[in-house]
């Protein structure tokens, strides 16, 4: 976590933004001060085995500071601030370890107290069924309640736009300031999110979510991290810590029956330092907080994860399926051209399309209104008579009944086709012709027609987010193999990813096709990852090793997703991997490290414990005294974990070595040089003790 403001932003920032960013920076340091103290509690201190020990350890080094008569042999005239100067270390540690955690929530803690002020504050215009409106705090809204907005009003919760068109500023959730278009009927850009605001117009919302169950909760639980729970791996090492530690424990327990065997009985208190300087308080202070800050990274990039497990199951991930429309293109198809068929003319194909759309809400169905209304498009049926049928993924048509039995139909081109034989129709030859030219400029043709007669086919263009080609490269790069699958056809399933630039494709795709790739690729041992936004997508999601769900997508999309990406960028894989695997390798090189320091500590003290079995031979930092060796080692050991403190948050610069580079580049910084440092330390550190004269 970088506190302070880089050379690159700082000549941008106004003084104004400077003392602003110092202030939030102090109360982010105090409020770390705080809540290390608070963790003292032994309810909290009890999770963590290694520094639980330490804790344990303070409290009888202190009972033994209060009299020092407790101890035998007998103790020494200046004993008593001997173990004080003991306690005062150990206390040390556990604050140290308690601050680095602490430091490491502060930042989220300090953006979800922000969120949560701001939505304390929302007061929303509930509609009432007799359509009065009536101003209530948004936190009294509940699932179902109908809610009146209009440009300038805060989203009070989560939900659908039922009426209405409006631009929603989402920067406070994404940091985008691009207003977004939401209007009713559209299974993307209808849903909108608790906490944005109205810019322009006005909508109708209906509230899918109950207080505290929102998107905008969530958020703020993800920053607070009260979500957390450890992952698989940090549960492994936390597990390995505490054996580790109870094997020093039962090590140390002992020693008593060795000492007094060669007459040199050891005193509680250097019993306690021994055990401290053993354990690996160094990655067990330290376990949690690279956690947090490895989530706090996560959250800097515009993720929401559920919690930690995906995110590391991330590193491993080798297979990346995504949807077409919204992920891979920016999901808003929209009707280009009408080409007539069959001899009809242009207007005659725009009626029938009309009469077919006049109920479809989506942005699709609008846009193909406004389109056949250009050239002067009207339906000659009797509107309260007809009947609209819905688009279904099993059929890919959608419509309206007309009165007197007659059927307007609008649908894939393979669909209409099979919808006209069924009634005796005909196909005209033109039509596969107008279909493969479409196709072939990655647009998607829907055919439209009556009854048994084709009238023409409409040319739907989605465009391709920018700069996704490149991003699919780095992927590549990576040995990630992405796989599109979409309900388009093969021509323009081909087309799309071409110009995107993925691995594979799959068209004219079923919801159950994307759940059976995901299945035939974890049974040949792939770990998968899966990115969508419709509520077709939701299956796939749930069914992914990881799934990551755009900020655009339904609401079904994201409950069944366990990572969000606000920014709605298919690639941010490529983000979460890296985060992933910088979390995993700082986590190792910092657990290389303390495992390395602790046969420095151990050469420091072994020769004070047995100073009358004649082992000064083993004392090879030749420390002045047994008491500076002890006081040296404890101090050491204290302050290694500030010292480390800012890696642990920062993470481990990641380097893009094969694994043996990785494995030998890490064993010659943090292994060698965890076995030297102590041996430096503690070393100065006793030159210090003895030239102060301090024991």
């Amino acid at each position: 976590m970088n506190l302070a403001p880089t050379s690159r932003f700082r000549s941008g920032l106004s003084r104004q933004a400077l003392t602003k960013f110092r202030i939030n920076a102090k109360r982010l340091y105090l409020r770390a001060v705080r809540d290390a103290f608070v963790k003292l509690d032994p309810r909290y201190a009890i999770q963590n085995p290694v520094m639980f020990l330490v804790w344990l350890g303070t409290l009888v080094s202190l009972l033994f500071t209060i009299d020092p008569n407790l101890t035998t042999p007998s103790p020494e005239n200046n004993s008593q601030l001997f173990y004080g100067l003991l306690t005062g270390i150990l206390f040390f540690t556990v604050v140290s370890a308690n601050f680095a955690e602490a430091l490491a929530e502060g930042r989220g803690k300090d953006q979800a107290d922000t969120l949560r002020a701001r939505k304390s504050e929302i007061i929303a215009k509930k509609l009432a069924p007799d359509g009065t409106i009536s101003q209530v705090p948004a936190a009294s809204l509940r699932q179902n309640d109908t809610v009146y907005l209009v440009a300038g009003d805060i989203i009070p919760a989560d939900g659908k736009v039922i009426m209405g068109t409006a631009s929603v500023d989402e920067s406070v959730i994404t940091g985008e300031t691009v207003p977004i278009l939401k209007e009713s009927g559209s299974d993307v850009a209808g849903w909108v999110i608790g906490g944005t605001r109205i810019i322009a117009d006005e909508i109708i919302v209906c509230i899918t979510s109950n207080p505290g169950k929102g998107f905008y909760d969530q958020m703020i639980a993800s920053l607070e991290g009260k979500e957390r729970g450890k992952t698989q791996n940090e549960i492994t090492l936390t597990i390995l810590l505490a054996v580790l530690s109870l094997v020093c424990l039962l090590s140390v327990a002992t020693l008593p029956a060795f000492a007094h065997y060669v007459e040199n009985p050891i005193n509680v208190p250097i019993l306690i330092a021994w055990l401290v300087s053993l354990i690996p308080t160094t990655i067990g202070g330290l376990l949690s907080a690279i956690g947090i800050a490895g989530m706090d990274r996560i959250a800097q990039f515009n993720i929401i994860a559920t919690s930690g497990q995906p995110v590391e199951i991330c590193s491993d991930v080798d297979t990346l399926i995504l949807d077409k429309t919204g992920t891979i293109t920016l999901g808003n198809p929209l009707a280009e051209e009408f080409i007539p068929v069959n001899g009809h003319s242009l207007k005659e194909m725009a009626d029938i399309a009309l009469a077919a759309s006049i109920f479809d809400e989506t942005p699709e169905g609008k846009s193909i209104i406004r389109l056949a209304q250009s050239y002067g498009a009207r339906f000659d049926f009797d509107l309260s008579q007809a009947v609209g049928v819905e688009f279904s993924e099993s059929t890919r048509i959608s419509g309206t009944n007309l009165s007197g039995r007659r059927e307007a139909r609008k649908g894939a081109v393979s669909a209409i086709k099979e919808f006209v034989r069924v009634r005796n129709g005909r196909t005209p030859p033109e039509l596969n012709t107008i279909y493969e030219k479409i196709s072939q400029q990655g647009g998607t043709p829907l055919a439209v027609c009556l009854d048994q007669e084709i009238y023409g086919v409409i040319y739907l263009k989605d465009m391709i987010k920018p700069t996704i080609r490149d991003r699919f490269q780095q992927l590549h790069r990576m040995g990630i193999n992405t796989i599109m699958i979409t309900g388009d056809n093969m021509i323009t399933a081909s087309v799309i990813a071409q110009e995107a630039g993925v691995n594979h494709f799959i068209a004219e795709a079923t919801p159950e096709d994307k759940v059976n790739v995901i299945q035939r690729k974890q049974a040949a041992g792939k770990v998968v990852a899966m990115t969508g936004d419709g509520t077709n997508d939701a299956p796939a999601l749930a069914k992914a090793d990881v799934s990551i769900v755009m900020n655009t997508g339904t609401q079904m999309a994201k409950e069944a997703a366990n990572i969000i990406d606000l920014d709605s960028d298919p690639t941010k894989l490529i983000d979460i991997i890296s985060i992933a695997k910088q979390l995993l390798i700082t986590r190792g090189v910092l657990t290389t490290f303390s495992l390395a320091n602790d046969i420095g500590k151990y050469l420091a003290i072994i020769p004070v414990i047995f100073a009358g079995a004649h082992l000064q031979a083993l004392n090879v930092m030749n420390l002045s005294s047994a008491n500076s060796a002890v006081l040296s080692t404890l101090i050491y050991n204290a302050i290694i974990i500030p010292a480390l403190t800012p890696l642990a948050l920062r993470g481990v610069d990641l380097k893009y070595h094969n694994p043996n580079q990785l494995l030998q580049r890490h064993i010659l910084i943090y292994g060698l040089g965890g076995l030297i440092a102590p041996f430096i330390g503690i070393k100065l550190i006793d030159m210090l003790i003895a030239i102060t004269g301090l024991v």
